[in-house]
């Protein structure tokens, strides 16, 4: 169940939540997106600061991109798709792949800093990240 931020995220604030399957479908509507990996907020209370200030930054990026938070089912698949170090994290894909990605709650400066070094940057080759093993209860539905 996410935190009573991340679900003002979702409900107030009209950010939709994405899985495997909704992604591609997601991703071919927006150009650039950014996926917020949200993991477990009582375990990682960074998350619920990020949702804080990602209405923000979504406001001054003005239509750069489109923000998307990943059902808590999918995450460690779509991790293993999209590498990044910690929790949470905003990673950013354009046109379906992985540019890159910002990890744990991080200053003002080094958001605005990162998210405009990742809008000009090219998609990165993802190449011998493990595939975490999950098992059959813990699927993405």
């Amino acid at each position: 169940m996410p935190s009573t931020l991340i679900r003002d995220l979702i409900d107030n604030k009209g950010v939709p939540v994405v899985d495997e399957v909704s992604l591609e479908a997601f991703t071919s509507e927006h150009p650039n997106v950014l996926l917020f990996f949200t993991e477990n907020p009582i375990q990682f209370p960074e998350s619920n600061d990020v949702a804080v200030v990602l209405p923000l930054l979504m406001q001054t990026f003005a239509e750069r991109f489109k923000v998307a938070v990943v059902n808590r089912n999918c995450e460690r698949q779509l991790h293993a798709r999209f590498p990044f170090d910690g929790w949470p994290a905003l990673v950013h894909l354009r046109e379906g792949r992985y540019v890159g990605a910002i990890s744990r709650m991080q200053d003002w400066d080094v958001y605005l800093s990162e998210i405009e070094r990742l809008l000009n940057a090219e998609p990165a080759a993802v190449s011998g990240f493990p595939i975490p093993v999950v098992s059959a209860q813990s699927a993405c539905h």
